[in-house]
């Protein structure tokens, strides 16, 4: 006989694991969107669908996991400051909803620091509870403004410059409050701004060119005789279908193609909608990564390729029709800065200022600021003549 004992730890891997608690869903996902960039709007629904766990904590996941994800930046400095060299993505996602927890949901610090640690891998536990009862005893404080309200640097600083400091700081945090469910009267779930964009379109043929998930699609199908939903994937474009397909409209047809290139004759619209690809620096609530994923340069990348899409809109567009030009942004680069653009390109789309109530005038459009119900929005509206 070796003399040798049984190891342990290798019998114990072995033991089959049960269903994940929500603090390790939570974990789990926030390891994933750190580690592999997945996307948290994608992720979270998907994990939670193939979990076992009720409803109180598939909320508590998604809160977890969005709240963690949109402040991180406070998070991770609160428990960076006890720790000499980067932890692996494992323990920083633990320490930073364990950090979430006690301070920004008001957890008791037995519960955040017990049942985190519990969530945590084996290997790491020691470093979390160390770490975070540090954090439980030390100010919360923040050199910056930036790292308090959980912004990139550039960022933080393009909306200072643009609105002031008082009305950046509160833009920012409106936007690190979780967004509001809007349910319309047919059953669909779309916030209150993009229902506003939507109602500024009318008319017999509407083409909608980027239009999944189809939400705007189908809103103006109400008072459509048809309209032609676009875009360029074919996954996106099934989700028009689904949506189409649930809510029992036969006036909403599909098509997979590029905005810059559709297969329409010219003219053959009386109003085009370009809900354009962009920053979605008024929407940052509902993506909580996004403002980790955009950079300082992505506006006006985004700007060429939005101009590039109203150019088509205005051939598809009869003469005395309207082409609505939108984005779920409020940075001037995307809106004022894509209108001088077109004054230059496409002299034949005409704004006009006419616009309904909970508007703000902004230039030759307007635009929703983030706030309780709403999120940020650009738009103009756009009349093609001869």
């Amino acid at each position: 006989m070796s003399g040798k004992k049984p190891n342990k730890a290798k019998r114990k891997d072995k033991t089959p694991k049960g269903p994940l608690s929500a603090r390790e869903l939570a974990l789990e996902a926030v390891v994933r969107i750190e580690r592999d960039g997945a996307f948290a709007n994608l992720l979270v629904p998907s994990m939670l669908d193939k979990s076992e766990l009720e409803t109180r904590d598939r909320g508590f996941v998604t809160e977890l996991v969005y709240g963690s994800t949109r402040m991180k930046r406070p998070c991770d400095y609160l428990f960076d400051r006890f720790i000499a060299d980067p932890p692996p993505v494992e323990a920083r996602a633990a320490l930073r909803l364990g950090v979430y927890q006690l301070v920004f949901l008001g957890t008791p610090p037995h519960a955040a620091v017990n049942d985190t640690v519990g969530a945590t891998p084996h290997k790491y536990r020691g470093l979390v509870n160390a770490v975070l009862r540090k954090v439980i005893d030390a100010p919360v404080t923040y050199p910056t403004d930036a790292i308090r309200l959980s912004y990139p640097d550039w960022l933080y600083d393009q909306l200072v410059d643009q609105f002031g400091t008082e009305q950046a700081h509160e833009l920012m945090a409106s936007m690190n409050q979780p967004a509001a469910v809007v349910e319309r009267d047919d059953g669909y779930r779309q916030d209150t701004s993009s229902q506003m964009v939507a109602s500024l379109l009318s008319g017999d043929r509407i083409a909608d060119i980027c239009a999944a998930p189809g939400g705007k699609s189908t809103a103006m199908a109400g008072s459509a005789g048809l309209v032609a939903a676009s875009d360029r994937r074919m996954s996106r474009a099934r989700l028009i279908e689904s949506n189409v397909a649930r809510l029992s409209l036969d006036n909403v047809t599909t098509v997979i193609a590029d905005g810059r290139h559709l297969p329409y004759r010219p003219g053959s619209f009386d109003a085009v909608l370009v809900d354009a690809p962009c920053t979605g620096l008024g929407a940052l609530r509902r993506r909580a990564d996004a403002r980790w994923r955009i950079g300082a340069d992505d506006a006006a990348r985004l700007a060429d390729l939005q101009v590039e899409l109203m150019l088509a809109a205005s051939e598809l567009v009869r003469v005395g029709g309207e082409v609505l030009y939108s984005v779920c942004t409020i940075t001037d680069a995307e809106s004022l800065g894509v209108a001088e653009q077109l004054a230059v390109e496409a002299p034949e789309l005409e704004p006009f200022t006419d616009f309904p109530e909970g508007w703000e005038p902004h230039g030759v459009g307007a635009r929703l600021l983030p706030d309780a119900e709403n999120d940020g929005m650009a738009a103009i509206r756009y009349r093609k003549r001869n």
